[in-house]
């Protein structure tokens, strides 16, 4: 009996958390998903995420949260991510800090390990263990220990996240690349059983940039002064990949979802 594991892009602001509310019971039972993994690095406002926010997603049916290089931006999620099971900070942060870099569910008799990494490129802020070193440390301490291995790379550039699918090609059963909020075209099941996807894109305004008001950036941008993003909720949709696991624990298929939200009511928390 296969798993199907849906991998929903970055969720950005209010326009992401009201295509959730609205979509995503509809997607689980037409697709038969089993898992919900969620990038949950712009639930607030575009910029983290907060505890209640958290919770509501979760609610909402996302099983997992992973985040990135702001999965400390909100101060209440640095206590919050120790009192929970299903907020996943990147696992090369220090070892001191709070949270878990790895979440383990049940599904179908199968025990299945989620693991959250962030890359070495293009992050200022963050100075971390070497993903790569860390992925293969990661998976040697747990293989023995669960079925199947999904690893969610938060990383900036598409060399970075090619070179870990292919390292990693047979060793998990899929690698999901998040960050650039932009859904590519090359999903696919490597040679030795691995499900890949350079980006899994974003949930909310397409019609933006990265989910933000495209004039206000570029405002920002040509006056070099700093201001608030604001939220768009032009264009809403869903976007992700669904990999479907087979007995073997190997990789059978991977697709992207593309799906339209029209005339959404609002989330309004």
């Amino acid at each position: 009996m296969s798993i199907k594991v849906l991998f929903l892009g970055e969720i950005v602001g209010k326009p992401g958390t009201t295509v959730v509310k609205q979509l995503l019971k509809t997607v689980k039972e037409k697709e038969n998903i089993d898992l919900v993994v969620a990038n949950g690095e712009g639930v607030t406002n575009g910029f983290g995420i907060g505890k209640n926010h958290a919770i509501m997603i979760h609610k909402m049916g996302i099983d997992y949260i992973t985040g990135g290089e702001k999965i400390y931006f909100k101060i209440d999620m640095v206590d919050f991510i120790d009192k929970n099971n299903f907020v996943i900070r990147p696992a090369n942060y220090p070892l001191s800090n709070p949270g878990k870099g790895i979440r383990y569910a049940d599904v179908k008799g199968k025990k299945i390990a989620i693991v959250n990494l962030l890359g070495n490129s293009d992050f200022p802020r963050t100075h971390l263990q070497n993903a790569f070193l860390s992925a293969n440390s990661i998976i040697e301490g747990i293989k023995d220990n669960c079925d199947i291995i999904l690893l969610q790379f938060h990383a900036s550039t598409t060399a970075e996240k090619n070179t870990m699918a292919y390292m990693l090609d047979g060793k998990v059963s899929a690698v999901i690349g998040t960050h650039c909020k932009s859904l590519t075209s090359d999903e696919r099941v490597l040679e030795k059983g691995t499900a890949f996807i350079t980006d899994n894109g974003m949930v909310g305004s397409t019609i933006s940039v990265g989910g933000f008001d495209a004039a206000n950036e570029i405002e920002k941008i040509m006056s070099a002064i700093p201001r608030r993003s604001k939220e768009s909720w032009n264009g809403l949709e869903m976007q992700g990949a669904i990999v479907e696991i087979g007995d073997d624990n190997k990789a059978i298929d991977i697709k992207r979802i593309r799906i339209g939200c029209e005339n959404p009511t609002r989330v309004n928390k």
